[in-house]
C-alpha cells in the first residue's frame, strides 16, 4: 500500500481556547502517516503552552515574529517534508476520514493536483450551524471557482507539493482571501477532484477575519480584477455574475457578523451592488435575495431581538406553505 507523507500545517496566533481541539482532530485522522507543523505566529496568550503540552512525535513546533496567516502558511510550506500539503486554521476541525479520503481521491485521479471536500459550519461550542455550498466539481474548475469560492476556507484542500513550484506561495500582500487567490492560481493550471462529503468543520466567530468586510471587499475585488485581466475570452461573460455573487456573499456576511443597524445597512448596500453587477440576480436566486433583503430591513427597523422574532415567523410561515 502506498502511504506517502502528508504535511499538515496549522498557522496559529492567540488561539489558546481552540487550538487543542484543532490539533486533536488532526491526530485522530484514520490516515496516520503525516507530520503536523504548527507555525506559531508570535502568539501572546497561552497558545504555545497549550501546543507544547500535547505529546505526539508527529508534531513539530516553529515560532516566528507575528507576520500574518499567509506568511505562516508559506513558512510551513518551506518546512514541509511531505509529498502532499494541507492546511487547517487554528479554530477549525476535520472529520476523522478527511486525509484518507482526499489522498485516495488524488491517487485515483493522478492527473489532479488538488482534492477538496465539502464544509459544514459550526459555532464556538462545536455545534452544527449550517451546511456549506456542497458543490461537486472535478477537472477544470477554474470558471466555477471564479464564480464562487466553493472550497470556502483555508482548511480544506490536499495539494500535491510539486504544484507550489509552479504557482508560487501565498500572497502576503493580501490581508484577506489569500486562500481563494491560491486556489484560483492552482485551478488555472491543474485539475481538481472533489470528495463529496462534509469533512471540514469551519468555525464561525464574530472576531474572525471573515467579518472584516472592508478588507475582504478590497482584497476580493483585487483578486477578481487580476483574474479577469488574464482570463480567456470565453470566460469574460462571467464577470458580472462573479462580482454579483461576491457582493451577495458580502451581504450575507454583514448580517452574520452582527445584528446591528449598521450591519443591516451594509447588507443593503452590498445587495444593491450585487444587483447592479447582475440585474438577473433577483430572478436567478429569488429566495436567497429576498431573504437577505428582509433580514437587512428588519435589522434597520427593529431591535435585534424583534428582528430575530420576525425572521423566525417568516421562516415558519415558509415551511407551512411548502408542506
Amino acid at each position: 500500500m502506498n502511504t506517502p507523507l502528508i504535511s499538515v500545517i496549522i498557522p496559529v496566533y492567540n488561539s489558546a481556547t481552540t487550538i487543542e481541539r484543532t490539533i486533536r482532530s488532526v491526530l485522530d485522522q484514520t490516515y496516520t502517516h503525516f507530520e503536523l507543523l504548527i507555525i506559531n505566529d508570535g502568539s501572546t496568550d497561552r497558545t504555545l503552552e497549550v501546543v507544547s503540552s500535547i505529546q505526539d512525535e508527529r508534531i513539530k513546533i516553529f515560532s516566528y515574529p507575528n507576520s500574518g496567516v499567509h506568511a505562516s502558511r508559506n513558512r510551513g510550506i518551506a518546512q514541509a517534508a511531505g509529498d502532499y500539503i494541507t492546511f487547517i486554521d487554528a479554530d477549525d476541525l476535520w472529520t476523522a476520514d478527511k486525509l484518507a479520503a482526499q489522498l485516495n481521491a488524488l491517487q485515483q485521479n493522478p492527473q489532479a493536483a488538488v482534492a477538496y471536500s465539502w464544509t459544514d459550519y459550526i459555532d464556538q461550542q462545536d455545534q452544527f450551524l449550517r451546511k456549506g455550498t456542497y458543490i461537486k466539481a472535478n477537472g477544470n474548475v477554474y470558471a466555477k471557482l471564479l464564480v464562487t469560492n466553493f472550497l470556502e476556507n483555508g482548511s480544506n484542500p490536499l495539494i500535491c507539493k510539486w504544484a507550489f513550484a509552479e504557482v508560487g506561495l501565498f500572497d502576503c500582500v493580501l490581508k484577506n482571501a489569500g486562500d481563494w487567490d491560491m486556489w484560483l492560481r492552482l485551478a488555472a493550471r491543474y485539475p481538481f477532484v472533489c470528495v463529496a462529503a462534509p469533512q471540514i468543520l469551519y468555525r464561525v466567530s464574530p472576531k474572525s477575519l471573515s467579518t472584516h468586510l472592508w478588507s475582504m471587499e478590497t482584497c476580493c475585488i483585487e483578486i477578481l480584477e487580476k483574474n479577469f485581466a488574464t482570463a480567456p475570452a470565453e470566460l469574460q461573460p462571467l464577470r458580472g455574475q462573479c462580482f454579483s455573487n461576491f457582493y451577495l456573499y458580502l451581504a450575507l456576511k454583514a448580517l452574520e457578523a452582527s445584528q446591528s443597524r449598521s450591519s443591516s445597512l451594509k447588507a443593503i448596500h452590498y445587495l444593491l451592488q450585487a444587483v447592479k453587477y447582475d440585474p438577473s440576480l433577483p430572478r436567478r436566486r429569488q429566495f436567497l435575495t429576498l431573504l437577505t433583503l428582509v433580514k437587512a430591513f428588519l435589522g434597520v427597523l427593529f431591535s435585534p431581538q424583534i428582528a430575530r422574532q420576525q425572521l423566525s415567523l417568516i421562516k415558519k410561515q415558509r415551511q407551512v406553505i411548502a408542506q
